[in-house]
């Protein structure tokens, strides 16, 4: 298996207040996700003859020593194909290569892209042995935020399926410690998540029928500070529920949908 070093970046607007940026690879390693430069990833960088720059996917809190260490480094920068518009803006650097979910890297000793949108729309995951860099894709404790517009909610529960039947004995988030029972901890985020929906779809049968109504019928704790966020996970949901015909939407009013037995 190839040696995965994690350094944990400070960065004040992450949650738990830190993005892990991991250094993958003994020569002609790779680095994912570094949010920041601090002094002791760049000794990482340095040592491990840092030659490659990826994320998993382009949100402030992974990109923000991107441009940095592509310049210091000398480093090839890696990008999810179709979505170099969005790193450029993101990240301030155009990138030097694509790649495609499925692929292989030519860097390290071998790391496979794999598709994993919904937290973000080019979130990708990094196979590295028997490991996963799983980015926003999971955390080993707490649930991930999968707002609108931006956030699908029908491609996070994707995703997580996908990540379920990899396989994989660990996985490295992009924040927080190491997974090491993978499938229990994707279980426990699709049932927080499914719990959410039948709370949500509960909500719309009982009258609630504008975002604000909802979020307060389906959330039963004190959401100081956060309402906005729980709003833009509410929007997923019943984004979600639009498309599989089960809330129907008017405006911005949610109305039910019938089943049918």
């Amino acid at each position: 298996m190839d040696r995965i070093d994690r350094v944990a970046v400070p960065f004040d607007r992450a949650p738990g207040g830190a993005t892990n940026a991991y250094v993958v690879g003994a020569e002609d390693a790779l680095l994912v996700d570094p949010a920041g430069v601090t002094d002791e990833l760049s000794r990482a960088a340095s040592e491990r003859s840092v030659r490659h720059v990826a994320v998993t996917h382009a949100h402030p809190d992974h990109v923000g020593g991107v441009a940095e260490y592509a310049d210091a480094l000398d480093a090839t920068v890696w990008c999810r194909a179709g979505r170099t518009g969005r790193f450029e803006r993101a990240t301030g650097v155009a990138p030097d290569e694509t790649f495609r979910g499925g692929a292989e890297l030519p860097v390290a000793d071998g790391v496979t892209a794999l598709d994993a949108p919904g937290h973000a729309p080019d979130h990708v995951a990094f196979r590295v042995g028997d490991g996963l860099l799983v980015g926003d894709l999971a955390v080993a404790e707490g649930s991930v935020a999968v707002t609108a517009p931006e956030g699908d909610m029908r491609a996070y529960f994707t995703a997580l399926r996908r990540l379920y039947a990899a396989g994989a004995a660990r996985l490295l988030p992009g924040h927080g410690r190491t997974i090491d029972r993978p499938r229990e901890t994707i279980a426990r985020l699709l049932s927080h998540r499914r719990d959410r929906e039948r709370r949500v779809v509960a909500a719309v049968r009982g009258g609630a029928c504008t975002v604000d109504e909802v979020l307060d019928a389906a959330y039963d704790k004190d959401l100081t500070g956060v309402r906005g966020l729980a709003a833009g996970t509410v929007e997923a949901h019943l984004a979600k529920l639009a498309v599989e015909g089960r809330v129907r939407r008017e405006g911005d009013r949610v109305l039910p949908v019938e089943e049918r037995h």
